[in-house]
C-alpha cells in the first residue's frame, strides 16, 4: 500500500486503501496509459465494471505496472442482466477473461434491480465464486438497507462493501449509518458530484478550502475519508490523481464536516437514479 494511505480493514479480512481510482469511461489505450498514471501515483485500488467495458484495459494496466499484483486491489461489478445463477457465474468468469486475471479482490453486484427480484439469486453466485477462489471478497452496489437485509437473512452473507453514490448534495446519512451498523464499508460514486458548478461553486466548500490552503476537491475527498466511507474519484489527469491521493496531511474541523453536510438535499441524486426504482442491464 502507498505509504500516505491509510488501510481499511473489510468484515471479511481483506484490507483497501482508504481511496481508490474509478476507472468509468477509461477504455483502450488511452485508459490504460491513465491508469498506470494512477498506480504510479499511489492508488492501489482499480474500480472498474463488467457494463464499462473496460475490464481488459484494466488486465493491461495490472500487468503493465512494476507494482506486484498481491499489492492491488482491482474490483469490478457484474451486470443486472445476469443475475441468474448461472449466467452471474458465467459474467464473473467472463470478467476473469477479459482481465486476463486469476481472481478479482472486490466483486459486487452493480444495481439490485427490485422489480425483476433475482438479486438474492445473483448474491448467491457471488458467494459460490468466492468459495471457488475467482474473488476474494463480495459486496454491493445502489443496495438500500431492506435489499441488504433480504441477502443477509436468505443467504446468512453480510456483504463486505456496499458502493453508493455520495457526494455533498447527497450525503447519504442514514444510508452510511446502517452501513457502519452492520459493519459494511459504504464506498463512494462520484464523490465530487461530477464537479458540478453548484458544488464547486459552493461558497461553503470554497471558504473552508482557502482557509485549509487546499482545494475545492480535496477537501470534498476528505470529508469522505473522515465519514468513514472510501471514495473512489477518477482523473486522467496525473497532476489531479496526485491532487486527489493528498488528503492525509491535514483534518476538518467538525464545524467544516457539518457544514459541508449540511449542503446535502433530498433531491441530491445525479440524474434520480433511485436504486428503488431505478435498473441497469
Amino acid at each position: 500500500m502507498a505509504p500516505n494511505i491509510p488501510e481499511i480493514v473489510l468484515n471479511d479480512g481483506l484490507t483497501l486503501p482508504a481511496v481508490g481510482f474509478g476507472t468509468y469511461r477509461l477504455n483502450g489505450a488511452e485508459g490504460v496509459h491513465a491508469m498506470l498514471s494512477a498506480i504510479d501515483a499511489g492508488y492501489r485500488l482499480l474500480d472498474s465494471a463488467f457494463n464499462y467495458e473496460n475490464e481488459g484495459a484494466v488486465g493491461e494496466a495490472v500487468r503493465r505496472s512494476s507494482v506486484p499484483r498481491e499489492q492491488l486491489r482491482i474490483a469490478s461489478k457484474l451486470p443486472g442482466r445476469h443475475h441468474r445463477y448461472r449466467e452471474a457465474i458465467a459474467a464473473i468468469q467472463e470478467s476473469l477473461y477479459r482481465a486476463g486475471l486469476n481472481y478479482y479482490d472486490l466483486y459486487l453486484i452493480h444495481w439490485p434491480n427490485p422489480s425483476k427480484d433475482l438479486y438474492v439469486e445473483a448474491w448467491q453466485a457471488l458467494i459460490s465464486a468466492r468459495q471457488w477462489g475467482l474473488v476474494r471478497s463480495i459486496g454491493v452496489c445502489n443496495f438500500l438497507p431492506e435489499h441488504i437485509e433480504r441477502l443477509i437473512k436468505e443467504t446468512g452473507v453480510t456483504p463486505s462493501v456496499d458502493q453508493v453514490e455520495l457526494h455533498p448534495l447527497f450525503a447519504q446519512q442514514k444510508q452510511l449509518e446502517w452501513d457502519r451498523a452492520h459493519g459494511i464499508l459504504t464506498e463512494s460514486w462520484s464523490p465530487l458530484g461530477r464537479k458540478s458548478a453548484e458544488l464547486f461553486g459552493s461558497s461553503t466548500l470554497q471558504s473552508i478550502a482557502r482557509a485549509r490552503g487546499k482545494t475545492v476537491p480535496q477537501i470534498i475527498l476528505r470529508w469522505h475519508v473522515q465519514r468513514g466511507a472510501l471514495p473512489i474519484p477518477k482523473s486522467a489527469s496525473p497532476e489531479r490523481q496526485r491532487e486527489n491521493l493528498a488528503l492525509f496531511d491535514f483534518e476538518l474541523s467538525r464545524q467544516d464536516m457539518d457544514a459541508i453536510t449540511a449542503l446535502s438535499r433530498p433531491d441530491g441524486r445525479y440524474n434520480n437514479q433511485d436504486p428503488a426504482v431505478y435498473e441497469e442491464f
